[in-house]
């Protein structure tokens, strides 16, 4: 599940970076649309590339459910009674609303490919055209707003996931449990500025 959650958080980060490109101008984000679409194109084909980074994160989602799920079956089967007063257990709202939180997040993944990849639930529309794509949809405060919720779910899910993730994978030692907290909670509000500053920049106007 680290290892999973990994893979994935890397593509996360890459797919803001490239969002933010929308600050640049329309010129850049589409350009850097079209570098995508065409590179290794020789190799792969045209959209070749980005057909293999959706294949391999499917595989890395796939497999990162049923982590969970398996995850989950094993609690259940260790505790197979429940307890008469279970007392709260540290670890916050995110860990407590992980799965809740994955289920918002893989739905919002839906409307999102939907939405700005095949182009079939934006205004807009237009294959390429990404910059008046993102402009044409978050100029609406309801999308917005959805937006928001999926994106603070995928803050929480981040937080915790990281903070699980680097125990998992040997940095659990309690001398470093405060900076492996602290750098869970920065990467998720990072990523979380990073992919809210887009909507609201447009909804706000500074993005047209």
């Amino acid at each position: 599940m680290a290892v999973t959650g990994g893979v994935l958080l890397l593509y996360v980060v890459a797919h803001m970076a490239g969002n933010l490109k929308v600050f640049a101008g329309a010129d850049s984000i589409d350009g850097y649309g079209r570098f995508l679409r065409e590179f290794l194109a020789p190799v792969l084909g045209h959209s070749g590339f980005l057909w293999v980074v959706r294949a391999v994160l499917l595989l890395a989602v796939v497999l990162h459910m049923t982590a969970a799920i398996q995850l989950a079956r094993r609690a259940r089967k260790a505790r197979p009674t429940g307890y008469a007063h279970r007392a709260r257990v540290p670890g916050g709202y995110a860990a407590r609303t992980m799965r809740w939180g994955g289920v918002i997040i893989a739905l919002f993944v839906v409307y999102h490919v939907l939405d700005l990849t095949a182009g079939v639930l934006n205004p807009h529309g237009v294959e390429g055209a990404i910059h008046d794509n993102v402009v044409a949809d978050f100029r609406h405060w309801y999308v917005v707003l959805a937006y928001t919720v999926a994106v603070v779910a995928l803050g929480f899910h981040l937080r915790h996931g990281v903070w699980s993730a680097l125990r998992s994978l040997g940095m659990g030692s309690a001398r470093r449990a405060a900076a492996v907290q602290a750098a869970a909670l920065g990467v998720a509000v990072l990523i979380t500025a990073g992919f809210l500053s887009v909507p609201y920049a447009v909804l706000f106007g500074f993005v047209r």
